[in-house]
């Protein structure tokens, strides 16, 4: 991890609400999950496909009564998804999530996972 990311990531944990949403936002950003994911759930595409992927509020509403949800969506995120376990079936595009370990690391990842898993009390 890079020395400023690090930095970033350190000062985040001692920041504001806002400022932590800013970081981890950026984090997203930059790792390029905002290329397929949303904060918020978006509409048919304009081709009237369903989104690419799940927004995190729905990921979020969908696993928060689920007391490991962290450690399997870390694992998925890392990993990818299982394409037999389309969950989000009919509700978002085909294509599964892919591998990100070369993206991403998995303190990274857990970070994320973490934030976005309390974007719905």
């Amino acid at each position: 991890m890079s020395a400023a990311l690090f930095a970033g990531l350190v000062a985040s944990a001692h920041a504001n609400p806002a400022e932590n949403n800013a970081a981890m936002l950026q984090l997203a950003t930059d790792k390029g999950c905002m290329a397929c994911h949303s904060i918020d759930p978006k509409p048919k595409r304009a081709d009237g496909l369903p989104p690419i992927a799940p927004s995190w509020r729905e990921v979020a509403l969908k696993y928060r009564d689920d007391p490991v949800a962290y450690r399997k969506l870390t694992d998925t995120v890392i990993t990818g998804a299982d394409p037999k376990a389309r969950h989000w079936a009919g509700r978002v595009g085909a294509a599964t999530m892919p591998p990100n370990a070369a993206t991403i690391s998995a303190d990274e990842a857990r970070m994320l996972v973490n934030w976005l898993l309390v974007l719905v009390p």
